[in-house]
């Protein structure tokens, strides 16, 4: 029985197996749609899709630099015992160098490019969630680069070279040798890991935090009983100090306690004869932002055993 291309992509979305898994379960049941089912079932290829539905808020960060630029990729997976485990291990380790040298500018380009040894990138994560019982998924990368100067790469907490919980960049724009920029490069990023900034200036913060900050600063305000306009400056001067908290380069630097980290930059660079620039960074935590699920292991037993 003949089979087309479309036929393909329909076992492919229906078991959540990689494209050449699916080509050769239909190429062996002679293109019986239902049978290649049965196949990759049995393979345990289509496990997949069951898993795709649980929550994967473990895992790995990435991070990898060549040069210039500089990337940073998360891979979740549902438990950290997955994270120990070396065949994860290396496919973080060699997706996120895939995000480097195609400079994917998003998950989903990401997920379609080249695979290190064959098929491509989902098709190999679909095969290791088969083969490692877990789901896993890519979440999100970040590119960052200069010109001139340095990214420095910095990883808290690391399960493996550049593997851990939080993975960090920092991209210095400067003509200053690398004697200068790396160390200063590691303090930032160590910093960043720390202090959790929530964007390089404060006219870079989310809108909407803004807007929460204002809200919260205003109910705060009304409480006092004061003037409205003592109130306007009231919530005025709350939502600066939290941008000035959350703004890296306004952010005391924590390895001082006092300087605010735009001029531990500057005086970096005049040290150094030249001026030093921080023009972009990344700071991915594990799992941040993910609900994890909570589950009754005791309750799903009895369920399953009608109790």
């Amino acid at each position: 029985m003949a089979y087309t291309a479309a036929d393909v992509k329909t076992l492919r979305e229906r078991t959540g197996a990689g494209m050449m898994d699916c080509k050769k379960a239909m190429d062996e049941t002679n293109g019986d749609l239902e049978a290649a089912v049965d196949v990759l079932r049995a393979k345990g290829l289509a496990a997949a899709v069951k898993k795709s539905s649980r929550t994967a808020a473990e895992g790995l960060v990435g991070v990898a630099v060549s040069g210039l630029h500089g990337v940073a990729v998360e891979v979740n997976s549902e438990t950290d015992f997955v994270a120990k485990n070396d065949q994860f291990q290396d496919f973080v380790r060699s997706v996120t160098q895939v995000a480097l040298d195609t400079s994917a500018a998003d998950i989903e380009t990401l997920k379609e490019a080249a695979y290190p040894g064959g098929g491509t990138v989902t098709e190999k994560l679909t095969n290791n969630v088969a083969t490692i019982g877990e789901n896993q998924q890519l979440r999100r990368l970040k590119h960052v680069s200069v010109t001139s100067g340095i990214v420095v790469p910095y990883m808290h907490n690391a399960a493996a070279a550049n593997l851990g919980k939080i993975g960090v960049l920092v991209a210095l724009e400067s003509t200053a040798g690398a004697d200068v920029l790396e160390p200063l490069g590691k303090q930032i990023a160590m910093h960043i890991a720390a202090a959790f900034p929530l964007a390089l200036n404060a006219g870079d913060l989310d809108a909407d935090l803004i807007t929460r900050e204002r809200k919260i600063a205003a109910e705060k305000a009304a409480e006092s009983g004061k003037p409205a306009e003592v109130q306007a400056k009231m919530v005025d001067g709350a939502v600066a100090k939290y941008a000035k908290e959350n703004a890296l380069l306004s952010q005391v630097f924590v390895m001082d306690n006092k300087t605010p980290v735009a001029q531990v930059i500057e005086a970096a660079g005049k040290a150094a004869g030249a001026k030093i620039t921080l023009v972009d960074y990344v700071r991915y935590q594990l799992g941040e932002g993910i609900e994890k699920e909570t589950t009754d292991f005791a309750a799903e037993v009895a369920a399953a055993a009608g109790i």
